[in-house]
């Protein structure tokens, strides 16, 4: 009798904490499903939606420019250009071009009335040239809330002719240039270049910069 006493207390004992944990774990379900839906974050993020310009498939790209060309010693003069890249990849493109500006009369020419070093047709300033260049930082620009544009810093570098004052001077180029793609057809450009070739006018044999600040538009096909 006494054992039977003592194995159902020791059940009661055994069944009460297995309750407790039972109860708790209903409570806990409870709790969760009683929750304010109001309390659980839910951030709304609203993405915006770009469109992007791309250069066209095709490879090649044409333009015509027109700026300011500063011929050293005949000052700054209009100048008038077309060009045609090629891009191989890219970061690399190669370009050939032709520019003409017109020289005005020197300084020297200025103070002595009735001096001309120069005929008209020698004032004529044509270049021609070749030159590889490379896409420095390309990237996008961000000009409205809701469309971006590739762009591109490059560098130019390369050797032509220049005819100017009589004669043919070979001549090497340098410059800078800014390429921002209005659409998968067409891009706008901005070039800074010196163009350096020794010359003899004034009496002296010398090495020339002249400076180019272009801009331009250009079509992709």
């Amino acid at each position: 009798m006494e054992n039977r006493l003592l194995r159902t207390v020791l059940a009661l004992l055994l069944a009460t904490p297995l309750t407790g944990l039972a109860d708790d774990a209903a409570s806990g379900d409870e709790v969760v499903r009683d929750a304010d839906p109001g309390s659980v974050l839910d951030p709304q993020i609203e993405r915006r939606r770009v469109r992007e310009a791309a250069i066209d498939k095709e490879n090649f790209e044409a333009g015509i420019y027109a700026g300011i060309l500063s011929i050293e010693d005949f000052g700054a003069q209009p100048v008038l250009g077309v060009k045609l890249d090629y891009h191989l990849s890219e970061d690399v493109f190669l370009e050939a071009l032709v520019g003409r500006a017109k020289a005005d009369e020197t300084s020297f020419e200025t103070l002595n009335a009735g001096v001309q070093l120069l005929t008209d047709e020698e004032r004529e300033f044509t270049y021609y040239q070749a030159s590889v260049g490379y896409n420095l930082l390309p990237g996008e620009a961000f000009l409205t809330g809701n469309r971006t544009y590739n762009n591109a810093l490059y560098l130019l570098g390369g050797a032509g002719m220049t005819e100017f004052a009589g004669d043919d001077h070979f001549t090497l180029g340098l410059g800078l240039g800014y390429r921002l793609l209005v659409n998968d057809l067409m891009a706008v450009r901005v070039d800074m270049k010196d163009h350096i070739f020794n010359l003899d006018v004034l009496g002296e044999d010398k090495t020339t910069h002249n400076l180019e600040l272009t801009a331009g538009i250009s079509l992709f096909f």
